[in-house]
């Protein structure tokens, strides 16, 4: 849900906005889905930042949101035992890569 809203908040400035979703294969036990877009994207050279809470790569008054998106991505797709990634280019949009594994990861997630 993050992902794709993301993707429809960052192309809402596009004029022709195109999202796709689609799956890419399995590698290494793990099947590979992707969300792209083509709106705003963002400069690799602070594509460390994306997953940390709080770290915008936009200003607040281009784009609403509170920062904390990817980082909760990041979080729920490693607790099920996958991976994700972004990649982008300002202007030209972003594609963001996450992997599950086929069958369902068992974690302890502490007592509540």
């Amino acid at each position: 849900q993050n992902l794709l809203g993301n993707a429809w908040k960052y192309t809402s400035q596009t004029s022709q906005a195109k999202v796709q979703f689609t799956c890419t294969g399995e590698t290494g036990g793990l099947t590979v889905f992707c969300v792209s877009d083509n709106g705003a994207g963002f400069d690799m050279a602070y594509s460390e930042q994306l997953f940390m809470p709080f770290k915008r790569l936009h200003a607040h008054h281009e784009f609403e949101g509170s920062g904390v998106g990817l980082a909760t991505v990041q979080r729920i797709v490693q607790r099920h035992g996958g991976t994700v990634r972004g990649v982008g280019a300002v202007g030209e949009g972003a594609k963001f890569y996450f992997s599950l594994p086929a069958a369902p990861v068992v974690t302890d997630l502490g007592t509540w």
